[in-house]
C-alpha cells in the first residue's frame, strides 16, 4: 500500500512538472503570439519565457556563474544563426539583436529607437540633455556636453592629474602589508580621476563625502525599481538627492568665481560647461550635477573593471606582459632626460598596449547589451519589433563570434595587429550618436595605470583559479585578491 501510495505522488508530480514546463512556460509566448496577431510581420524566434518574470532566472543562472555565452548560445543553437530572437528580460517583452549589421542599425537609428535602460538606471542616471530631449535637441546638447572630454588637445590638459593620482593610489598598494581587493581598490582610483577632472582639485573631505553616498547610489543601479523604505532602490535614490546636495554648491560657487573672473586656467570640466554660450543649449546647474553623476555611474565601474582585467590578463599571459612591457621600456628609453611625466605623443606610440586593452573589453564585455526601445513598430528582416519594446544590442555575442574573432576565449592581443574590423562587430562603447563620452577618457585612464604597473610593479593572486561571475558584470567572486609588489624604482 505504501509503495502504491509513493509511486502515485510520483507520477503525481511528473505530470505536475510537464504540465508546468510543456503549458504554463508557454503561456507567456502565446499571450504575445494572440495580442500581435494582426501585425504585418510576425515576431522572431525566440523564447518567451514563464509569464512575468520571462527568461530572468536563466539569465541570471548563466551569467551569475561565469558562462554568460551560454544565454544566447541556447538561443542560437535552437532558432538559427539569423541575429534576432525574442525574448522576455527585466521585466520586458524585448528584442535580442547580435548580428553586426542589425546592431549597427539599431544604434544609429534614432528616430525608431530610442534609449530603454531599465527604470533603475533611468532615474538614477538621468540627465535632461542626455535622455529627455528631442534626437535634434540630443545631438546639440551632445556636442556641447561631450566636447571637454573628447579629442587629443583636451585629454592631454587631463594628462597630469590622471598620473598623480595614479602614482600615488600605486604607491600605496604597494605599501599594503596584507593583500587587497583589486577591483575596489580600481574602483577608487578612476573615482577619483573623474571627480578631479570633473572639479579639479576641491576638499578632500567632501570627495571622501561623495564616494561614501556614492556607494548605495551605485548599488541600486542593478536593483528592482521598488521606491519604498528598505528597498535599494529607494535608499539608491536618497543617496542620489544627497549627493546633489552636496555637489550643487560647488557647481554654483564655480559659476561664482568665474563671473568675477577668480578662475583664471579653465581646465576642469564643470569650468567649461559652465562657460558655455550657445544660444541653442542651456545648461541649468542641475543639468552640470546631472552630468557628472551620470558619468561617474557608467564610467568609474566599466572603466575599473577593464583595469583589473588588463592586469590580470596580463599577469595570466607572461609572453604578452612582456611584449607590453618592452614597449614601455622603450617609449622612457627615447625620452628626453628633462622630460618627467608622459606626454600624448608617448600616449600614441602605445600600439601594443592599446591593443591589450582592446582586447581586455572584447574579451570581458563589460556591457553585455546596449538597450533601446523601439519607438514605433519597425520591420527588421521580414521581423517586427512592436511599438514600446526593449531592444537589447547584444554585443557580447559578437565580440565572442569565432566568424568575426578566431579563437574568441583566448586573449590575443596581436589579433588586431592590421585588423580592420568590419563595422558593428566591435562594440565596447555602443555606436551612433550615444556613443560613450567617456570612452577616449576612460583608456587615457587605463593606458597611463598600466604604463606605471608595467614599469615598477608586479601583481601577485592570491586565488589565482578562483570562479568567475557575470552579474552584473563579469570579475572575480573575490573581487581579485591579491598583492601589489613594487619591482623597481626606475624614474619616470
Amino acid at each position: 500500500m505504501e509503495e502504491q501510495w509513493v509511486c502515485m505522488s510520483f507520477a503525481t508530480l511528473l505530470v505536475c512538472y510537464i504540465f508546468a514546463s510543456k503549458f504554463v512556460r508557454n503561456l507567456n509566448g502565446w499571450y504575445y503570439d494572440v495580442k500581435l496577431r494582426r501585425k504585418e510581420y510576425p515576431l522572431p524566434p525566440g523564447d518567451m519565457g514563464w509569464p512575468l518574470i520571462g527568461n530572468l532566472l536563466s539569465f541570471i543562472k548563466h551569467f551569475s556563474s561565469g558562462h554568460p555565452n551560454s544565454f544566447i548560445n541556447n538561443l542560437v543553437l535552437k532558432y538559427g544563426r539569423g541575429g534576432i530572437y525574442k525574448t522576455h528580460l527585466f521585466g520586458n517583452p524585448s528584442i535580442i539583436i547580435c548580428e553586426p549589421q542589425l546592431c549597427r542599425r539599431v544604434l544609429t537609428d534614432d528616430v525608431n529607437f530610442k534609449l530603454g535602460y531599465p527604470k533603475s538606471i533611468t532615474e538614477l542616471a538621468r540627465c535632461r540633455p542626455m535622455y529627455d530631449v528631442s534626437s535634434a535637441e540630443h545631438r546639440r546638447f551632445r556636442r556641447v556636453i561631450t566636447a571637454p572630454m573628447m579629442g587629443h588637445n583636451v585629454l592631454a590638459m587631463y594628462l597630469g592629474r590622471i598620473e598623480d593620482i595614479v602614482n600615488d593610489s600605486l604607491e600605496e598598494l604597494s605599501s599594503m602589508k596584507h593583500p587587497v581587493e583589486l577591483l575596489e581598490e580600481t574602483k577608487k582610483i578612476f573615482f577619483k580621476v573623474i571627480i578631479h577632472v570633473f572639479m579639479g582639485s576641491i576638499n578632500q573631505n567632501i570627495v571622501a563625502k561623495i564616494a561614501s553616498i556614492f556607494t548605495d547610489m551605485y548599488n541600486g543601479v542593478f536593483s528592482m525599481p521598488i521606491n519604498a523604505p528598505g528597498f535599494t532602490f529607494h535608499i539608491a535614490l536618497k543617496a542620489r538627492k544627497k549627493l546633489v546636495k552636496l555637489v550643487q554648491p560647488i557647481v554654483e560657487e564655480r559659476r561664482l568665481m568665474i563671473k568675477n573672473g577668480q578662475v583664471e586656467h579653465k581646465r576642469d570640466i564643470v569650468d567649461i560647461l559652465l562657460e558655455i554660450k550657445d544660444d541653442e543649449v542651456k545648461l541649468e546647474d542641475e543639468d552640470i550635477v546631472d552630468f557628472m553623476l551620470g558619468l561617474l555611474l557608467a564610467g568609474h565601474e566599466s572603466s575599473a573593471t577593464a583595469m583589473m582585467w588588463s592586469i590580470t590578463y596580463l599577469t595570466q599571459h607572461p609572453h604578452v606582459l612582456i611584449k607590453a612591457k618592452e614597449e614601455q621600456e622603450e617609449i622612457m628609453r627615447t625620452r628626453s632626460p628633462s622630460q618627467k611625466q608622459l606626454s600624448m605623443k608617448e600616449i600614441k606610440q602605445m600600439v601594443y598596449l592599446s591593443q591589450v586593452i582592446d582586447e581586455t573589453l572584447r574579451c570581458v564585455n563589460i556591457a553585455f547589451a546596449t538597450f533601446r526601445e523601439a519607438a514605433t513598430d519597425v520591420n527588421i528582416n521580414g521581423y517586427i519589433i512592436p511599438k514600446g519594446w526593449r531592444v537589447l544590442v547584444w554585443a557580447r555575442a559578437i565580440h565572442m563570434d569565432p566568424e568575426y574573432y578566431p579563437n574568441p576565449e583566448e586573449f590575443n592581443p596581436s589579433r588586431w595587429d592590421d585588423y580592420n574590423a568590419k563595422a558593428g562587430t566591435f562594440l565596447p562603447f555602443g555606436a551612433g550618436s550615444r556613443l560613450c563620452p567617456g570612452g577616449d577618457l576612460a583608456k587615457l585612464g587605463i593606458s597611463v595605470f598600466l604604463h606605471y604597473f608595467l614599469l615598477n610593479y608586479r601583481l601577485e593572486r592570491i586565488n589565482p583559479q578562483c570562479p568567475i561571475t557575470c552579474l552584473p558584470s563579469s570579475k572575480p567572486r573575490d573581487n581579485c585578491l591579491a598583492k601589489v609588489i613594487k619591482v623597481s624604482c626606475a624614474s619616470n
